[in-house]
Order: C-alpha cells, then sequence, then structure tokens
C-alpha cells in the first residue's frame, strides 16, 4: 500500500482507529484532535498485528503511529512485576531514545505502562536495575541493547513487538551487523515494524530479510492549506563556543523579536543565559524541568501579557507551548536531529505570519546542519554575525523609526516653547541633532567589541574515505588532522577484527555524537586512529572505555601524533 499525502482532509479521528478508551481519554488530554496521515493508515495495520515498512518525513508523528498500537496490546496489571519487555524500539541516538520514551510514557501513563530508555552514557547500574524490575517498553540504541542482550538482562521471551525507528540513519551510524544480531536474537513470531525517512537498497535488503510481507506507506508531509504557507525565514551562524552569549545578544539586538524563544540543551545553559540576556537589557524568563507548576505559569503569564521579551527553556519544558506573538525562534545549539529542529522552528511563521528560525552552530556542528537541511529539506541560510558596524546602523535606523512615530503624534505641541527658546542661540539643524543623539543613547546605544567572525569551511569534494591502510609500516607518519577536530588513539585492530563501523556504532552508542561528526578511521594490525570533533574527545574517550568493541573493552587516549 503506498500513501502519498495529496494535501485534502480526512475527518478520521482517533476513536475511529480502534483504540482503546484509556488512549482516546490520554490523547484527548494531551489535545490531540485527528491523527496525521501517518497515524491514520499505520495504526489500523498494527492493530492488526501486520508487519510495516512506513516511509515518513520527519515531524509526521511517526512515534505515535507505532507507540499507540503498542499500548494497546497492554492491560493494566496483567503482567508480572518482573517480566520481560513486550516491545523494543531501536532508535539512532540517545536523544531521541529519550524523546520516544517520553512519549510512551504520556501516551500509556493510565495504563501504568513501564518504559525505560537505554543507551550509553547511561549508568548501566540503573538500567540493569530497572530491567530486573520489569519494564514494558524499551527504547534503546542498537549498541546498548545488544550489550544487554550479551549480558542476558534484556529478556526477550516476551517480546512481541520490535520497531525499528530512523532505519536510514542507524545504517548510515554502521549499525547495520548490531541491528541484525538483534533481530536474529528476537522470537520469529514477532510483529516488525520499520520507519525510515528514504528507502535505500540496503533498507529493502533488511526488510526482505526480517520482515512478513509488510504493508509498504509512503507519507509525505502535509502541506498546509492556502493562505497558512509558513513565511519563514531561516538562517544560521557560525560562532565559536565562548562568543555564544555575545553572538546572540547581537544577533537579538539587530532582529528586534516582538517575543522570541531561545532553546537551550541544559537547565544550567537555560539558567546562565537567561542572567546573561536580562544583564543586556532584555526582559527574559527561564523554563525548564527544574521549575514547579505556578513559576511556570507565572513565566507562562508574562511571556503572553508581553511583559517579558525572550522565554529561555529546554525542549522538554517548552513542550505544548503555543504563543500567539511569537515571532523568533532560536537554537542556542544546534537540534541533535532534524526532527527536534523542524518541532521548534515550526512554532513561528504560522498561519500566514512572518517567522524568524535562528541557530548558532560551532564549528563543529556546521555538518549537522547541513544534515538537518538534507533530511528536513529546509534551506538554511549560512549568515555572518552583525558587527559593531552593523549594530550601529540598526540602531540609528531604530532611532529613526522612533522619531518618525513621534512625529506622527498630535501631543508635540507642549514641546514647542522648548525649541523656540533654544532657536534664539542655536541653528535649528543643530537642535534637531542634539535631540535625535539623545534619542539614541536613550536605546542603549554604546561601543562594543567585535565578536570574531568563523569562516566557514568548504565541505570536501568527496568525504574522506574510511580505509583500512595496509600494516606495511605500521606507521608511516602523522596525518595532519581536520582543522576543530582530534586524533584518538584505540588499542584495539585487525587482529582483534575490529572494522570501522564497530567503532562508529560504539561511539555513538556511548556519546552524544552522531555517525557524521566522526572523521577519518585508520585501521592497522594492532590499533586504530578516529577523528572526533576536539571538544568531545574527553567524552569518547570515556564512553569507549567504559563500552566493549567485538567483545574488549578498548585501551583509548589522545594520539600522540596529532
Amino acid at each position: 500500500m503506498t500513501q502519498p499525502d495529496d494535501g485534502q482532509t480526512d475527518s478520521t479521528t482517533f476513536a475511529d482507529l480502534g483504540l482503546r478508551s484509556e488512549l482516546l481519554e490520554a490523547l484527548d488530554t494531551l489535545g490531540y484532535e485527528e491523527p496525521t496521515p501517518i497515524q491514520r493508515e499505520s495504526i489500523p495495520c498494527l492493530l492488526e498485528g501486520r508487519d510495516l515498512v512506513g516511509q515518513a518525513a520527519t515531524g509526521t508523528g511517526k512515534t505515535a503511529a507505532f507507540a499507540l498500537p503498542i499500548l494497546h496490546r497492554l492491560v493494566a496489571g496483567s503482567r508480572p512485576d518482573a517480566a520481560g519487555p513486550v516491545a523494543l524500539v531501536l532508535v539512532p541516538t540517545r536523544e531521541l531514545a529519550v524523546q520516544v520514551s517520553e512519549a510512551v510514557h504520556r501516551y500509556g501513563r493510565s495504563l501504568g505502562v513501564r518504559v525505560l530508555p537505554i543507551y550509553g552514557g547511561q549508568p548501566i547500574g540503573r538500567q540493569l536495575a530497572a530491567l530486573k524490575a520489569g519494564v514494558d517498553v524499551v527504547v534503546a540504541t542498537p549498541g546498548r541493547a545488544l550489550d544487554h542482550i550479551g549480558r542476558r538482562t534484556l529478556r526477550l521471551d516476551d517480546l512481541a513487538v520490535v520497531v525499528l525507528d530512523e532505519a536510514d540513519e542507524m545504517l548510515d551510524m554502521g549499525f547495520a551487523e548490531d541491528i541484525g544480531a538483534i533481530l536474529d536474537a528476537t522470537p520469529t513470531g514477532r510483529q516488525t515494524v520499520l520507519f525510515s525517512a528514504t528507502m535505500p537498497h540496503r533498507i529493502d535488503a533488511m526488510v526482505r530479510r526480517y520482515l512478513r510481507d509488510p504493508v509498504r506507506l509512503r507519507i509525505e508531509r502535509e502541506r498546509p492549506a492556502e493562505g497558512e504557507q509558513p513565511q519563514l525565514r531561516e538562517s544560521a551562524y557560525l560562532v565559536a563556543r565562548a562568543h555564544k552569549p555575545a553572538a546572540l545578544g547581537r544577533i537579538l539586538d539587530v532582529e528586534v523579536p516582538t517575543a522570541a524563544l531561545v532553546f537551550c540543551r541544559t537547565r544550567d545553559e537555560v539558567d546562565q543565559l537567561t542572567e546573561t540576556l536580562n544583564g543586556r537589557g532584555y526582559r527574559a524568563e527561564a523554563l525548564h524541568g527544574g521549575m514547579g507548576q505556578e513559576q511556570r505559569e507565572r513565566v507562562m503569564s508574562r511571556l503572553r501579557s508581553q511583559t517579558a521579551d525572550l522565554l529561555v527553556a529546554t525542549d522538554v519544558a517548552a513542550r505544548g507551548l503555543d504563543v500567539e506573538h511569537l515571532t523568533h525562534v532560536v537554537n542556542y545549539d544546534v537540534p541533535s536531529a532534524p526532527e527536534a529542529y523542524v518541532h521548534r522552528v515550526g512554532r513561528v511563521g504560522r498561519g500566514g505570519r512572518e517567522g524568524v528560525a535562528i541557530t548558532l552552530a560551532e564549528p563543529r556542528e556546521h555538518r549537522m546542519l547541513k544534515t538537518i537541511e538534507r533530511v528536513a529539506r529546509r534551506r538554511i541560510t549560512m549568515e555572518r554575525v552583525p558587527t559593531v558596524a552593523d549594530l550601529r546602523a540598526r540602531r540609528l535606523e531604530l532611532t529613526r523609526a522612533a522619531l518618525e512615530e513621534s512625529l506622527l503624534a498630535e501631543d508635540l505641541e507642549a514641546f514647542r516653547v522648548v525649541v523656540e527658546a533654544l532657536t534664539d542661540e542655536h541653528d535649528l539643524m543643530e537642535i534637531a541633532l542634539a535631540a535625535v543623539r539623545l534619542a539614541h543613547e536613550a536605546t542603549g546605544a554604546g561601543d562594543e567589541a567585535e565578536i570574531p567572525q568563523v569562516a566557514t569551511r568548504a565541505e570536501p569534494a568527496q568525504r574522506p574515505v574510511r580505509r583500512e591502510p595496509d600494516a606495511r609500516p605500521e606507521r608511516r607518519g602523522p596525518r595532519p588532522v581536520t582543522p576543530g577536530t582530534t586524533r584518538l588513539y584505540v588499542g584495539l585492530g585487525r587482529q582483534a577484527g575490529l572494522r570501522p563501523q564497530d567503532l562508529v556504532g560504539a561511539i555513538t552508542g556511548e556519546t552524544s555524537l552522531s555517525g557524521k561528526q566522526i572523521g577519518a578511521i585508520e585501521i592497522t594490525e594492532r590499533f586504530a586512529l578516529v577523528e572526533v570533533p576536539q571538544d568531545a574527545a574527553q567524552e569518547v574517550i570515556d564512553g569507549l572505555r567504559a563500552s566493549t568493541v567485538r567483545g574488549r573493552t578498548p585501551y583509548v587516549r589522545l594520539d600522540r601524533h596529532a
């Protein structure tokens, strides 16, 4: 079955799909009014127990499409406390694991569903304890799932459903063998669901091997109705981390948003940036998971009443946020997944209104921006950070606009006596210039330090080939590293059966890096060298030291020749 979206409306409701009443109540509480096309087409097939292959663009509602049928299987209180999972969802990144887990928990709260995210960089003791106590749904990155299967801590006896979410991304990150090993270990009668933004030949091969007579769906993103086409200007600025607070302030000074939502990754970053922006004269409010409901309501009240200009928030805290007069969305860091980017920037530019989406990218994140453009089919314009001259010109423009507005007012007569008194001794133009200067200085105009511009490195004509060079000689001399990266020495090589995809899978499974952020890999007989972003080197070292690669815990350090 192929179901391209034709932009026409459909009156199907969630109740029409045959879902349990508890799930319908949860969806109603969450404000879900009607299913998206992927949900409308997928849910009935999955409720029938069919395998499914869905090609769906980012942001089309895939998570609910597979999560709701999984939850439909569960009956509150009917499973033993220490039962193994009914469903296993494999995802490419830790961020997506957390996001999917939170969604499953929200939908299944009334059913008492036990959902557990499993990914690298998280204390394994906590995962072991949760698995031993019993879970209903496990959402995992492939490397960590395979690790638990090898330890016999992830029991698959009760498994009824396996979901491969963002399958093309998992294959790009080198997880093909891990996924195959996981599927081979699951019960043969399982239901298998695969979602992917693209359908390369490798996906077809996986489908032919592991899925049984699957339903095939192809859903495009819904097109807006006439007159509701998003009017969104999307731009990004390359900025060194040390200069990001100043750069954001400069960009906001030039943009002058009516109201802006600034996304940060952590609570600490939210608090620090809010303080910085308030010090710059903005009325900024913080919003994150560490705040109580009463605090949150106060913040939202200030934003909606326009007594606050900026809301600085984490993704989780901003979920469900809808502010009518929002004009700008700012990604203080590049989102870790295209879906997160689309979800964030979708808050502005609605209903034919103009909106602006701004992203601050460190040099190492430039490649992720390209991934977002490719996967989400967005055009993000690279801009340079405004200079002091740009800021002065913009402030002069704002002063002129303010004076023009004042000239149109009808209450200027009271000031005539001041002007007439001054014209006895001063030229009228000089009086006007002095008045303009006073008005201009009142806007806070002042000299600032220049922010260093970061040049965009040209994309290489061809990505560095991950080759396994001849080991004769073992080390042929140091090769220069790519700017912004460093090289790590890993004490495993061909003798241990190491392959490039093993390193990519281990790094992406144990750290916050994606496969596209990992540079050239060289494997010799006894060791390997891998390029990683410079500021993520220690995270990668710690992650690899805490993991197993080809059944062994590798020795890892900075390469002395880098």
